[in-house]
C-alpha cells in the first residue's frame, strides 16, 4: 500500500499493512481536526487530493480518502448518522471533507472514503480528545463540556476494519469506521482517573447538546468478524484498558517539558 502522509494514522497503517494491496493508496495527510477553518489548510489538502485522484485514475490505482464521523459532520438535527442519509455538515471541517468525499466519488478513479470517529493509540497528537484529557486529569484540573459525548475507536480495530474492507474487493463506497457507541465526555474522564489512580476537579462548561451518533449498520455488514472486535457496552473500558500506558507516559512527558520551559 502507497501511504501518503507522516502522522499519527499514517504510521498505523503502514506497520499493519506493509507491501499489501500495492494497488491502493491511502491519503492520510492534510486538515486532520475539527477545529480548523483556516482557508489556506483546505486549499492545501484539496490540491493534493485532486493530485493523488489524477494519479490513481490514470494508473488504475485505488484511492482511499479520510473523511469524518464527527459532530461536524453528523451533528445536525436532520443527520440521521449514515453514509445514505442526508448530511448537513455544521462546521467548515465537515463542508470541506465533504466536498472532497464527492471529488473522490466523481473522479473517473476507484476509491473508498471512510468517515473515521475519533480514533484513539499510541502517537496521538497532543490536541487530540484522550491525550488533551489525560493530561488535565493528572495536572489536577480538567474543563469539560457539559452533554458532550463521542465515538472513540482503537486505531488497531480501525485497521482490522480497513483490512477486512480491502480484502474483500470493497471499493466506490462511503463507509463509516467507527464503534457506534456515543461515549458520555463524563464517563470517559471517570474512566482515565480510575486507571490514574487520581481525581481531578473538574469545571462544567455548558454547551448547546449536539446529536452526533455515528450509525455502523453498513460496517457491521461488510466487515468480516466484526462481532469479534468486542465492540459492545464494555468497549470503552477496553479501548482504555489498552491504551492507558501510552497515554500516560505521553501525558507525563509533555507535562515535564511545558514545566522545564516555564521554570
Amino acid at each position: 500500500m502507497e501511504i501518503i502522509g507522516n502522522g499519527f494514522i499514517a504510521h498505523h497503517t503502514r506497520q499493519h499493512f506493509g507491501d499489501r494491496y500495492p494497488d491502493v493508496t491511502l491519503i492520510a495527510a492534510g486538515v486532520s481536526t475539527v477545529l480548523v477553518d483556516d482557508v489556506s489548510a483546505f486549499q492545501r489538502e484539496s490540491t493534493l487530493v485532486y493530485d493523488v485522484i489524477d494519479r490513481c485514475r490514470a494508473t488504475g490505482r485505488t484511492v482511499i480518502f479520510l473523511s469524518t464521523a464527527s459532530t461536524g459532520m453528523y451533528g445536525a438535527d436532520q443527520s440521521v448518522g449514515s453514509e445514505g442519509g442526508a448530511v448537513f455538515p455544521l462546521t467548515p471541517y465537515g463542508r470541506h471533507k465533504l466536498c472532497l468525499e464527492h471529488v473522490c466519488a466523481l473522479s473517473g478513479a476507484r476509491w473508498l472514503v471512510l468517515r473515521l470517529s475519533h480514533i484513539v493509540g499510541p502517537g496521538q497528537a497532543p490536541h487530540q480528545l484522550l491525550p488533551s484529557l489525560t493530561r488535565q486529569v493528572l495536572s489536577g484540573s480538567v474543563t469539560l463540556h457539559s452533554g458532550v459525548s463521542r465515538d472513540l475507536l482503537d486505531v488497531g480495530d480501525m485497521m482490522r476494519m480497513i483490512d477486512s474492507l480491502l480484502g474483500q474487493g470493497i471499493r466506490d463506497e462511503v463507509v463509516n469506521v467507527a464503534s457506534g457507541r456515543s461515549e458520555a465526555i463524563e464517563d470517559i474522564v471517570d474512566g482515565l482517573e480510575e486507571r490514574l489512580g487520581t481525581r481531578a476537579e473538574r469545571t462544567l462548561v455548558e454547551m448547546p447538546a449536539k446529536r452526533g451518533d455515528v450509525r455502523i449498520d453498513k460496517l457491521r455488514s461488510l466487515v468480516t468478524g466484526y462481532d469479534d472486535f468486542g465492540i459492545g457496552p464494555g468497549y470503552l473500558k477496553l479501548l482504555l484498558d489498552r491504551n492507558i500506558d501510552e497515554l500516560a507516559a505521553s501525558a507525563r512527558r509533555h507535562l515535564a517539558a511545558t514545566a522545564a520551559v516555564s521554570a
